[in-house]
């Protein structure tokens, strides 16, 4: 029997990279999902690829716009139930460099994005019925060590950490709460982390190579199956040893 048979998910920041990888996994493994992000063309080729209507629902929109959040509440509601699954995976990094020349305003967004639009995915799940099941918030190995030119996004993600210890308490014992920290996974997203030097990058690697979305997705199936029943309030790094070497990304 799959493992989530009979969930119901939502993945924010879903139409391509760690986000569709997810969507995918939880397919696969029984789920329905909705899928969502800012742009409603790529969310309606990752609908078809996840299976269609029967399994997959996407709803374009900012994170960080409450009335997005609460319109693809309410279509999952609609198409398939209450949610028992949310993972926040929606993330942005605007700036680049020292903190000591970081441009506030950019900061604010990351903030906004990263936290706020987190904990507001969370509150609208709540408020649309979920009262059972499992959260993962897509934290980053940043979060838990410094992370020069990405300090920011890193201080974010340290704080999206703090935000789900806290949850798990909040939500226990219905609701378990993770996150997990990858290193770089090859995306869209962390393209100038490693373009044009990645077998440089990856030698820094105890693997020996970069996450792949699929290795990412592993782990949050994980972490909403039964398997993982008796674990909340945890990060799980995913980073393929990096941080046991004292290399940065």
């Amino acid at each position: 029997m799959s493992k989530l048979s009979g969930a119901v998910a939502i993945v924010t920041g879903a139409s391509r990279g760690i986000g569709f990888a997810i969507a995918q996994r939880f397919v696969a493994e029984g789920a329905r999902v909705c899928v969502t992000g800012r742009d409603a063309e790529a969310l309606e080729t990752a609908v078809k690829e996840l299976g269609g209507a029967d399994v997959a629902l996407g709803v374009p929109g900012k994170g960080d716009d409450a009335d997005h959040r609460a319109a693809v509440v309410d279509a999952v509601q609609e198409a398939f139930g209450p949610v028992s699954i949310l993972v926040n995976n929606v993330g942005i990094n605007p700036a680049y460099g020292p903190l000591g020349k970081l441009d506030l305003s950019a900061a604010r967004k990351m903030v906004d994005v990263n936290v706020l639009g987190t904990l507001g995915w969370v509150q609208e799940a709540l408020r649309g019925g979920m009262s059972g099941g499992s959260i993962v918030n897509i934290s980053s190995v940043s979060g838990v060590r410094p992370a020069p030119g990405i300090a920011f996004y890193g201080v974010t993600k340290a704080a999206l950490i703090h935000l789900t210890e806290e949850l798990a308490v909040e939500l226990a014992p219905t609701i378990r709460v993770n996150a997990v920290a990858p290193a770089v996974v090859k995306t869209r997203f962390a393209t100038a982390l490693y373009e044009g030097r990645e077998e440089k990058v990856a030698a820094t690697y105890p693997l020996k190579r970069l996450g792949v979305p699929e290795d990412i997705a592993g782990a949050v199936a994980f972490l909403c199956s039964p398997d993982a029943a008796w674990i909340t309030g945890q990060t799980l790094v995913v980073d393929g040893g990096l941080t046991l070497t004292g290399a940065v990304e």
